[in-house]
């Protein structure tokens, strides 16, 4: 099973900081955020940098130099997509089983190897602790966490509009598919593209704008068991200056108070 990151935008938000960098070189505690996603997959026994497939976009380039040993794939048009056609530029290396997550997120080797023993073919990893990271973040409202709904573990809904006292968690950007999983997510990835390329689908404005959980959300109206395995915590996103921020203030030290333990 490969880790594939999705990594192909700019991250604007994070305004001069991407300037002359990938988002996923932010530093964090000293550390790129790539370095921490690389470090929490291979924690996860999922080998080593020749393991991994990195969908660049935004200055690819810089990152096929620093990381050699990785496999790439570009997408070309970033400008012009989304989180869901970038995922599809791996398609290939999909047949297998994979699990995939976005790359400007940190997270715990913990989560990875929880999914990764789900018996479930897809499965989501779900921060249950979400609103606790929302409460300093002003610039990044609860309104845009990829909030999900379940019945014990299999997911109900997963989109931005369910309510946040009504959410039992937030999709952090990390999924593991089986290769029957991968299978049915290609097979309903080209079904709804044959039919919206180029129109409006669902929540975005033309289908290449897709996210991920919109193609996810769909499939669960056709019957396709999704399910979660979460984390309490021990997951921040970086989409902001203001989560650069906190990042360093409280993701460093929450590894020391554990190594603590």
């Amino acid at each position: 099973m490969r880790p594939i990151i999705i990594g192909a935008g700019r991250g604007s938000r994070l305004k001069a900081m991407t300037d002359q960098q990938p988002k996923c070189y932010a530093p964090i505690g000293g550390r790129r955020i790539l370095d921490w996603t690389l470090e929490a997959f291979e924690g996860a026994g999922l080998g080593d940098h020749r393991n991994v497939v990195f969908i660049g976009g935004y200055r690819v380039d810089q990152i096929q130099t620093d990381y050699p040993k990785m496999t790439f794939c570009h997408n070309r048009d970033w400008q012009n997509n989304n989180i869901l056609a970038s995922l599809f530029c791996a398609e290939g290396f999909m047949e297998e089983g994979f699990i995939c997550s976005y790359s400007d997120i940190l997270f715990r080797d913990t989560v990875v190897m929880r999914a990764l023993n789900h018996p479930g073919d897809i499965v989501i990893c779900v921060d249950t602790h979400w609103r606790d990271r929302y409460a300093d973040r002003s610039q990044h409202p609860e309104d845009d966490a990829e909030k999900v709904t379940a019945t014990g573990d299999q997911i109900v809904q997963i989109n931005r509009k369910i309510g946040s006292q009504e959410s039992d968690g937030e999709y952090i950007g990390v999924a593991r598919f089986s290769s029957r999983g991968a299978q049915l997510l290609r097979d309903h990835y080209h079904r709804v593209r044959a039919q919206f390329a180029g129109r409006p689908w669902r929540q975005a404005s033309v289908f290449e704008k897709s996210y991920l959980i919109i193609l996810l959300e769909e499939m669960i109206e056709h019957g396709i068991e999704i399910h979660m395995v979460t984390t309490e915590g021990d997951y921040m996103e970086i989409d902001t200056e203001e989560d650069y921020a906190l990042a360093n203030r409280n993701w460093p030290r929450a590894l020391l108070d554990d190594t603590a333990h």
